[in-house]
């Protein structure tokens, strides 16, 4: 049996919150050692919007821990499905050779040109 499956719910949580803690500090440190290189002489405006993206970065995690948990929450709060769903069948299409009678004019005119064109193609490649 894998760790994972063995692993309890408290200790992955433990592990989660602290992937996200570390991935937090990293990126703010990072966006620290940025803010110093945007300070010095030949500090960029490219540094100042590292500045800005590490944090937001670091913060990823932990958004995606949360957005995991309200989804498996709401998957839980579903009804389940039937287990028998008949699977719906399209309509048919018509055929090309055949006009369909709700056309207008114009829509009409054009398929009967590319009927043309087609019939013209097909004589030609014999």
């Amino acid at each position: 049996m894998p760790a994972s499956e063995t692993a309890s719910p408290w200790g992955r949580r433990i592990a989660i919150v602290a992937t996200c803690l570390v991935s937090l500090l990293v990126c703010c440190g990072l966006a620290w050692w940025q803010w110093d290189r945007f300070t010095s002489a030949n500090g960029t405006f490219q540094n100042l919007g590292y500045v800005l993206q590490w944090p937001l970065f670091g913060l990823f995690p932990a958004f995606m821990f949360w957005r995991i948990r309200k989804l498996n929450q709401k998957a839980q709060a579903a009804p389940e499905a039937p287990a028998e769903k008949k699977p719906e069948v399209p309509a048919p299409r018509p055929r090309p050779d055949t006009e369909v009678a709700d056309e207008d004019d114009e829509l009409a005119a054009y398929n009967r040109y590319l009927r043309e064109l087609n019939a013209r193609d097909q004589q030609a490649a014999e």
